[in-house]
């Protein structure tokens, strides 16, 4: 490089045929004379131009759906380097202009120019210091645009490769002595391709011709439209200036070819680049550059590794960083398999002016849970069509969310997934799958997601979303690309379940660009963390004290203001694990424990200090520098029995279920066993409201939507909208309101951020005798939670209308008779809610007043099976 002049500032691309050392490449290259050099450039203009337009008209002009090309890199190493300088010839300047330098195996030296120019593409071949042809002979150019099996390595003959059975001849053009010229101009809508060529020397007095090859006897190759790319960003990106960067992760990779279709039915790509590593790989990153793409509409991957070799399959491999992706079908003989692909396009524009994130605190959130397809596919959603069961549906039922009550909700698992096993099994991790959009389109997924969320933030709902990065599908997801470095190489459970290697550090970029993109580019407020447990395991299933990713998460700058919420449930064997997560005062978790002590109070079986620490927050969990709001409980979620089941089945296999069917298993028509029922789920929405925490409401379970007894994920129905019309469905729908709503009223007692002092709680056992809180056989307790007041505040001042809360748990088959505490002076009890009362009646939002009894009492009879809430109030108030 020392040898050439300093104006004429060129990044050369050394190619290397084969494994020879670059330096001796480059050691060749400065041997050029400074003059020699700037004669050269000087000289290109007189070039020969060859037009080949219509090169290969047998193959390029056939259909492209009737057509597969592939096209193979020659194994050469290339380091290209951008020109910093304008070549100008007669035929006008080549515009992204790449240069690469060849040494023959004669020791000449040949330059290649490859650039655009009016819409094509042209290929500026000189061969300079050829010392062994002579003046009189002619110098020929044997050429074709290399079509093969993607395995090929350039060795073969020409005549095996072009498709007439021989490769076109260009004659050079001598611009003096040693110094030849040619050019090819190629149609734009021709490229990608490599062009491999060699050089003929043919001797007119024998009439025979002599090869010359590079210095390692094999063909020239140089990329046409192709570039070497850049390793970063993951997947595909675009330049200003229209250009296509694809790069994508896989260290074990032997063989990687680029797949690109030009109809997104066809089965098979109409071209494929098999990208050569010594070109288009930088550690572990391959990657590749398209100066266009206009005639393919989307892309895949085949690769060749230790553990895989794809190349001559049907099914592609998905980009993982691709931002829309389409769903094909492929079939052969034998079965009929699913196939993702990357479309070739920017992500559509969306305008979010006027977009403002709710951004409620934890403790005031109240959250409902929900499956987009399920919540409006039924016909009695009244929706159209093309909407019912998408995104676009879930946003035409806003006002059932806000008759309810929440300002959250928290979508089951919107990646595309496989169908056969469930959301919860996700193939990609960077768009919507289609089947939640308009027509089972891409594109309009992606804005009618985007609609959903700016609509749902225009009325104060924040939207979170259940993410899965865990484990994947059996198939279709990131099998094949690298499963070392991917998938978990421990336990043989581990390895079944198609565990994904989180703490990886290029999986857990993965999942933090993920994050990050779902945040920037679909506004979502929150992530729920599915089996969040299996994110604290290594790379052989070994448990890790301090997990990278969980940490990465907590402290990720672009997420600072997301909710993130570990949920460890576990999809693959269907329970919830117990463990203790790591927080680092950012992670909120999905509460089991809540749950399971709820359930078996409500059955008879629990201890009165197990539902004491669920109603006060958890303590045992969440005391570790968190706090209550850190806790998201729930009674029924969308895997299990829904909580009409809950009280209506508990056969020996539902035991994990915590239930209890109230005297009948299943349907009954017994007015004794129904009204326990009713009392039951009114206990169940009660006590989920009313503790400190986040709630969670199951979707359906507003409506008494039934599985049958079933706790199967794939029992659940879709969501039955004439439910809401039924006597069960109004005054179940109008209780939870009432419950959010007096909530958010009583958010000093209920909303607290921090757990509330322990003077500001007081316990009452059965017969005003101080709980028994080990006891089994003890089935009720009440509890006084007692309103802060100033310190400056007389016993005797009420600066507020509303006061003390008093409330009552009746788990037992009696009733059971309580005197409620002396209230504050100047106020009085009202009965908020009786769970034992006939609808209407059963709760109020005014409260009825409790009759003062002899001697100042209050007294009140709390029927089996039943829940009170008391509330003291200014007197007149």
């Amino acid at each position: 490089m020392a040898a050439l002049h300093p104006l004429l500032v060129t990044r050369l691309c050394c190619l290397n045929c084969g494994a020879t050392d670059v330096s001796k490449l480059a050691s060749s290259s400065s041997s050029l004379t400074r003059s020699k050099m700037s004669r050269t450039f000087d000289r290109m203009a007189i070039g020969k131009k060859q037009s080949c337009q219509g090169f290969m008209p047998d193959v390029m002009g056939t259909p492209s759906q009737n057509v597969s090309l592939k096209v193979c890199a020659a194994r050469v190493s290339i380091e290209p380097t951008e020109q910093m300088f304008t070549l100008t010839t007669e035929f006008g300047k080549l515009e992204k202009e790449s240069t690469y330098l060849f040494r023959t195996e004669t020791g000449d030296q040949m330059k290649v120019s490859v650039g655009k120019r009016n819409l094509k593409y042209a290929v500026y071949i000189e061969v300079s210091s050829l010392q062994s042809h002579s003046s009189s002979n002619r110098l020929l150019l044997s050429w074709v645009v290399y079509r093969s099996d993607s395995r090929c390595y350039m060795t073969e003959d020409f005549q095996d490769s072009s498709p007439d059975g021989r490769a076109f001849e260009s004659p050079f053009n001598q611009i003096s002595h040693g110094t030849y010229t040619l050019e090819l101009e190629f149609e734009a809508k021709k490229i990608p391709f490599f062009l491999s060529f060699l050089l003929k020397s043919a001797f007119e007095a024998t009439s025979s011709i002599s090869e010359i090859r590079s210095h390692r006897g094999t063909k020239f190759c140089v990329p046409v439209g192709l570039g070497r790319g850049s390793p970063f960003p993951l997947g595909l990106s675009f330049a200003t200036d229209g250009s296509l960067n694809i790069s994508i992760f896989s260290r074990n990779a032997e063989a990687l070819v680029l797949c690109l279709y030009d109809d997104v039915l066809a089965e098979l790509p109409a071209l494929e680049l098999d990208l050569d590593p010594y070109v288009h790989r930088s550690g572990d990153i391959w990657h590749v550059a398209l100066e266009s793409a206009e005639t393919y509409e989307s892309y895949a991957f085949r690769c060749r590794g230790k553990s895989t070799d794809q190349l001559e399959s049907a099914l592609t491999l998905l980009d993982p960083y691709a931002k829309i992706v389409m769903k094909s079908i492929i079939k052969d003989k034998r079965s009929t398999s699913v196939n993702y692909r990357g479309l070739l396009m920017k992500e559509p524009t969306f305008d979010w002016s006027g977009d403002v994130h709710p951004n409620i605190p934890l403790e005031k959130l109240t959250i409902y849970s929900l499956n987009v397809k399920r919540f409006t596919e039924h016909e009695s959603s009244q929706l159209s069509a093309d909407i019912a069961g998408t995104f676009s549906g879930l946003a035409q039922k806003l006002d059932h969310l806000k008759d309810l009550g929440v300002n959250a909700v928290l979508l089951e698992p919107t990646f595309p997934f496989d169908e056969e096993n469930g959301p919860y099994f996700p193939c990609h991790f960077f768009s919507p799958a289609s089947l939640f959009g308009p027509s089972n389109n891409p594109i309009s997924t992606i804005k009618s997601m985007k609609d959903m969320v700016k609509r749902l933030h225009m009325n104060g709902i924040e939207v979170f979303l259940e993410v899965v990065f865990t484990h994947t599908a059996n198939a279709g997801a990131l099998q094949g690309i690298d499963d070392e470095s991917y998938y978990v190489n421990g336990p043989v459970e581990l390895k079944q379940g198609n565990a994904l290697n989180c703490n990886y550090p290029i999986v857990q970029q993965m999942i933090l660009d993920s994050l990050r993109h779902w945040l920037t580019e679909f506004h979502v407020d929150g992530f729920c963390f599915i089996n969040a447990s299996s994110l604290l395991t290594g790379f052989h299933g070994e448990s890790l004290s301090r997990p990278p990713l969980v940490e990465a998460i907590a402290f990720d700058p672009v997420l600072s203001r997301t909710k993130i919420i570990a949920d460890c449930w576990d999809p693959i064997n269907k329970t919830p694990k117990d463990v203790h997560f790591p927080h680092w005062k950012r992670w909120a978790e999905v509460n089991t424990k809540f749950c399971t002590d709820i359930r078996n109070f409500l059955r008879g079986e629990g201890l009165l200090s197990d539902l004491a620490t669920r109603l006060c927050g958890s303590g045992d969990i969440f005391s570790d520098g968190r706090g209550p709001s850190f806790s998201f409980n729930y009674v029924s979620h969308n895997f299990g029995l829904p909580l009409v089941d809950l009280v209506s089945f508990s056969s020996g296999q539902l035991a994990a279920e915590f239930s209890w069917n109230c005297g009948e298993e299943g349907p009954t028509n017994k007015p004794a066993v129904l009204e326990r029922r009713l009392k039951q789920i009114r206990n169940f929405l009660f006590i989920l409201y009313i503790s400190l925490g986040v709630p969670i409401l199951s979707m359906g379970d507003e409506c008494g939507q039934s599985t049958g007894g079933s706790p199967a994920y794939v029992d659940r129905k879709s969501f039955d909208w004439n439910a809401l019309k039924t006597g069960f469905g109004i005054q179940t729908t109008q209780f939870i309101s009432f419950l959010n709503s007096f909530r958010e009223r009583r958010a000093d007692l209920l909303q607290s951020r921090n757990f509330l002092k322990e003077e500001n709680i007081d316990w009452h056992g059965s017969n005003q005798s101080p709980p028994k809180w080990e006891d089994s056989s003890c089935k009720f307790l009440a509890m006084t939670l007692k309103r802060e007041r100033a310190e400056s505040q007389s016993s005797s001042e009420t600066s507020h209308e509303f006061g003390d809360l008093f409330i009552t748990f009746n788990a037992g088959q009696n009733s059971e008779s309580v005197i409620l505490p002396v209230p504050p002076e100047g106020m009085t009890w009202h009965r908020m809610v009786d769970t034992a009362l006939p609808f209407p009646g059963f709760f109020s939002a005014d409260g009825e007043p409790v009759l003062e009894q002899m001697g100042g009492l209050f007294a009140y009879e709390i029927k089996s099976h039943s829940c009170a809430l008391f509330e003291s109030r200014s007197q007149g108030g």
